[in-house]
């Protein structure tokens, strides 16, 4: 039975396993290889992972963990970015648990946290092409809003990335 908390030290290892194996999973077939190893070596790190795990606050809310038994199998964050509206920084699974449940029970944690926050209006940006998040972010009420362009356009020409957004009640 997998049930979702807030990370502690102990989750660290897990978090950065499943956020690469999951940015990866992603991002293949949209991201050059290159691109990809550079992005998760920059953000899903053990010196990035532990700081964020043990500074929250209403701008980072620290990460949220799925475990089965004691293993990390998905792992999601975000804070606020003004009074009102949140931002769900990151949201990844184990890949091979896709269809589970797990990301919905992880995006009702973070949102209910930022609920608590006194946020109204949330938002997360997915990358265009990723068939995988974008079926499940429509799913739950999140509706497109705008596309940016992602830096380093010139190295990488399909980094950009749509913005969605959901009403919270």
């Amino acid at each position: 039975m997998v049930h979702v908390q807030l990370a502690g030290d102990e989750h660290v290892e897990g978090i950065i396993r499943v956020c690469r194996a999951g940015y990866r999973d992603v991002s293949e077939g949209i991201l050059s290889e290159e691109t990809i190893k550079k992005n998760c070596e920059a953000y899903y790190n053990r010196v990035r992972i532990t700081t964020e795990v043990n500074a929250p606050t209403s701008r980072w809310g620290g990460y949220f963990v799925a475990l089965d038994g004691e293993a990390v199998v998905g792992a999601a964050g975000g804070g606020m970015i003004d009074d009102k509206t949140s931002r769900l920084y990151v949201i990844y699974l184990d890949p091979s648990r896709r269809n589970e449940g797990i990301g919905s029970k992880l995006l009702d944690a973070v949102t209910l946290q930022q609920q608590q926050f006194g946020a109204k209006d949330q938002v997360v940006t997915v990358q265009r092409d990723n068939q995988k998040g974008i079926p499940f972010y429509e799913a739950r009420q999140f509706h497109y809003e705008e596309e940016f362009r992602g830096k380093n356009l010139q190295y990488e020409p399909n980094n950009i990335v749509w913005q969605y957004r959901r009403k919270l009640s």
